[in-house]
């Protein structure tokens, strides 16, 4: 009668959208000028490669909850 073999009636077939990959954030830490290269606060807990986050009033490791507060001027 009306039947399909093979699945629902809505189904499409083919290939989906590409969609773009967000840029890496790891290379905000770090500002080239000239020939150096100027790297964000490390976490001295984690060590190097681990960048601490900076907010208004502090700089946070996400990965070992370390804590320092800046003074705000």
């Amino acid at each position: 009668m009306g039947t399909k073999v093979g699945g629902a009636s809505g189904d499409k077939k083919g290939k989906k959208p590409h969609k773009n990959k967000p840029t890496s954030v790891k290379y905000k830490h770090y500002i080239i000028d000239g020939d150096k290269i100027k790297r964000g606060k490390t976490c001295p807990r984690c060590g190097v490669g681990i960048f601490l986050a900076n907010h208004k009033t502090r700089l946070y490791c996400g990965k070992c909850k370390y804590t320092e507060f800046v003074e705000v001027k």
